[in-house]
């Protein structure tokens, strides 16, 4: 481990290096966007004189590197001429900025005679980073355009930020293995590598802070081991003989079943396009080799922790889906699928006319008696069963179940989807439910029977209520099917005139003749027989 001395000059000349390496960067870094522009409008004479601007960058980059270093340690001093130095440096370092001040005066002119403000004020910004660098420069090497007095002006080791950099050093402590072996939590990790040293090394390491480790020597070992083994966290390396670890890393990321795992590459090849296409590919992390086991283990601790989220963030999805799921069904049991897609979408105040749809109502004759003389629990049962079978029926026919009241069953054809052959389905539905009625009663050792009315218009739909929702139909037609059941006759099936002309192709039907219904007056009715062959 470091001294503290060690690690605050390494902090200082990590922060000087920053600080001379920001307007650098910015010179660099602009100039390649700016390129890009140059090009994508065809402007290669523009593309030439920012390319120039950029190579001068570059070598900016190298020279103030090695003159921080130099800075850092205090190596001005030890060279014998030290004036002389200081201003071959100064000389060197000037020759890259001139050029870049220089191509950089050309563009704002041929800019100013376009009116091209944006490129204007971006090159002002190229010349706005040489100037601040060439005044760092000055400083560093204790010279100014005043003139050569400037011995006693303070190395950059003396800047005052250096007792910032002292403060923020003593705040961030080094992690000693105890206790990061503490806050560490045990997992499973598969260490892939075609080299045993490597792989026994990583080994050890991780069994020691605590983890349950499984070795694999080269790529197809790995697959495999991973379309059998949950694991936790997989470090990779690159360079294998057969299935190299970025082909690895492709296929676990494509497998469904396995891209969730975290991967950490691991190679001796740290050139920056590897590292940035393994990320792109989706690695969670790239060491280089040789790596520090500190910083090794910090990282893996913090991929296993951000993995454990996502483990928790997905539970906790799943929990969410079921849930939604659960009041999905049950949203759906009391209100149709389209008008429950409607309210998400932000409807409300649903209601819709139908021109033509056809009203079911059925009813139990004599089950007030029936249910005196059974207990609670025996009417539940019998009524349970024989809703439940209309309720298979309604959905079979695509029919709505409107309500239940009691012993009374309605239900609706052609809504709220629109169906060409309601009236038809309808009819199936209630010669099912008569069959229903008898199968039951003969299930409970009782004598059920049942009147249906049937009758076909316009009706009006529409949801009902805030605190419990409910899909209900209003209209002459609901009144009359009602009526018609009502004015039937047991284990008889009684439809309108406008019913009867819509089924009459395909059942028997039986006049009735005229009858009396209440509130419509006399009323050519009809019983439905059974379908024609």
């Amino acid at each position: 481990m470091r001294e503290p001395g060690q690690r605050l000059e390494r902090a200082v000349a990590a922060f000087a290096r920053q600080e001379f390496g920001a307007p650098v960067a910015t010179i660099i870094g602009l100039t390649e966007l700016m390129i890009e522009d140059a090009r994508r409008i065809g402007d290669n004479l523009l593309a030439s004189d920012l390319g120039r601007i950029h190579s001068a960058g570059l070598l900016l980059q190298d020279q103030v590197s090695e003159l921080v270093d130099l800075a850092t340690q205090g190596s001005l001093d030890a060279i014998g001429d030290t004036e002389a130095v200081k201003a071959k440096l100064r000389h060197d370092l000037r020759t890259p900025l001139n050029a870049i001040k220089g191509y950089s005066e050309l563009i704002i002119e041929g800019a100013r005679e376009s009116g091209d403000q944006d490129l204007i004020a971006d090159t002002g910004k190229l010349l706005d980073a040489a100037e601040q660098l060439l005044g760092q420069i000055d400083k560093l090497v204790g010279l100014t355009d005043a003139g050569a007095e400037s011995a006693d002006v303070p190395p950059l080791i003396a800047m005052p930020s250096r007792s910032v950099i002292d403060q923020v050093m003593r705040s961030i402590q080094p992690i000693t293995p105890n206790a990061r072996r503490d806050q560490s939590i045990s997992s499973r990790i598969l260490v892939v590598d075609d080299m045993e040293a490597n792989r026994e090394l990583l080994s050890r390491r991780l069994s020691r802070d605590g983890h349950l480790v499984t070795m694999a020597n080269d790529g197809h070992s790995a697959l495999e081991l991973l379309g059998k083994t949950e694991f936790d966290l997989v470090l990779l390396d690159l360079m294998m003989p057969d299935i190299n670890g970025f082909d690895v890393l492709r296929r676990l990321k494509e497998d469904p079943a396995m891209r969730h795992i975290p991967v950490i590459m691991i190679s001796a090849l740290d050139e920056i396009d590897s590292i940035v296409r393994c990320i792109e590919a989706g690695a969670e992390d790239y060491i280089a080799k040789p790596f520090d086991p500190v910083l090794l283990a910090a990282r893996i601790d913090a991929t296993l922790e951000r993995k454990r989220l996502r483990d928790r963030e997905h539970a906790f999805t799943l929990e969410l889906q079921a849930e939604k799921s659960k009041s999905d069904a049950l949203l759906l049991n009391i209100l149709p699928a389209g008008i429950v897609e409607r309210m998400r979408q932000g409807e409300v105040g649903i209601a819709d006319r139908f021109p033509d749809a056809t009203i079911l109502f059925s009813d139990l004759v004599g089950f007030t008696s029936l249910a005196s003389k059974l207990s609670p629990g025996q009417i539940i049962e019998i009524l349970n069963n024989l809703f439940s079978s209309f309720d298979a029926l309604a959905k079979q026919l695509r029919l709505e179940k409107i309500k239940t009241i009691g012993d009374a069953y309605m239900v609706a054809g052609g809504l709220p989807e629109e169906q060409p052959d309601h009236a038809v389905a309808v009819a199936d539905m209630a010669l099912g439910m008569i069959d229903a009625v008898h199968q039951i009663g003969l299930e409970f050792g009782e004598n059920l029977q049942a009147r249906i009315g049937i009758h076909s218009g316009e009706v009006v739909a529409g949801i009902i209520g805030q605190h419990r929702f409910i899909y209900d139909v209003w209209g002459d037609t609901v009144n009359t099917a009602s009526r018609l059941e009502t004015s039937g006759l047991p284990d008889r099936i009684q439809i309108s005139q406008e019913t009867y002309q819509r089924i009459r192709d395909k059942f028997h039907c039986e006049l009735r003749g005229p009858v009396e219904v209440r509130g419509k007056g006399a009323m050519l009715t009809y019983f439905l027989g059974a379908r024609r062959d």
